[in-house]
């Protein structure tokens, strides 16, 4: 019986590349994000691939009737055996210029929407027998980075609340996967949100030299598989975890000579 894995932030970077990866291995796709018409472009190569895709549009920031859209997933096909949170908003902005709206409209769409629509999920999966649950954190989860102060407090939120929730639903079969992308060649700085409220608008070279997304996407569909609890995906700044970890002097050292800006 082919399995259906629910991937939200589907219409471009990480959570595009899941899903038609995905689709290639002839999973049932449910793929969610706010556009629509991006959503069906998606749908289309994975349909294309003879996988069954249902686009399910909904904005992270606005969960008013969670309860509408989680039936409308578990109701498709075989039921939601995988829940990939990938949705989620970037920023580029210090913390003393941040208004606090900004800080909470990122808290709102990085963690309380992963929660609300997971703890919307969890019991379905429960009573099932079971499922997984995948989150797409980041290495800004493991450690503070200039510009990045709410985006960096939202995955540190993130790994605490999933932890929690792995460790109180391992006895009903259902796992947690906490995944830590470092930088990735996708479009996520051009949608970062500044401080101003406005879209960063353009690609950063961290960004530019990050590490091929389907490789990404590749590493991370392997870790899920393989049911692992952490998983920390980049090129060499997955050493930084390590230095934060182990020699906190040299990951300051270089954190510092670091431009945010450019990073």
């Amino acid at each position: 019986m082919k399995k259906t894995v629910w991937i939200t932030g589907a219409s471009s970077g990480i959570g595009k590349e899941l899903a038609l990866q995905y689709a290639a291995m002839g999973f049932n796709i449910v793929i969610s994000a706010r556009r629509k018409d991006e959503l069906e472009k998606v749908a289309k190569l994975c349909n294309d691939m003879n996988a069954e895709c249902m686009v399910l549009p909904f904005d992270l920031e606005n969960l008013e009737n969670i309860s509408e859209i989680v039936s409308k997933a578990i109701s498709f096909k075989n039921g939601v055996d995988i829940l990939i949170n990938n949705g989620g908003i970037s920023q580029r902005g210090y913390a003393i210029e941040t208004p606090i709206t900004i800080v909470r409209k990122i808290m709102e769409v990085n963690f309380f929407a992963q929660v609300a629509l997971t703890n919307a999920v969890v019991p379905y999966m429960i009573n099932r027998g079971g499922g997984q649950i995948a989150v797409i954190s980041s290495l800004a989860g493991k450690f503070g980075f200039a510009l990045r102060s709410t985006y960096s407090a939202s995955k540190h939120a993130l790994l605490g609340y999933f932890e929690s929730l792995g460790l109180e639903n391992r006895k009903h079969n259902v796992f947690v996967s906490l995944i830590c992308p470092g930088r990735v060649f996708t479009n996520i700085s051009y949608n970062a949100i500044e401080s101003s409220g406005n879209p960063h608008n353009k690609l950063d070279e961290g960004q530019k030299n990050g590490l091929p997304v389907n490789i990404c996407a590749q590493k991370i569909i392997k870790a899920i598989s393989q049911r692992k609890r952490e998983a920390y995906i980049g090129k060499m700044d997955v050493l930084m975890v390590y230095f934060k970890r182990y020699l906190p002097f040299l990951f300051y050292r270089i954190a510092l000579k670091l431009n945010p800006e450019k990073e």
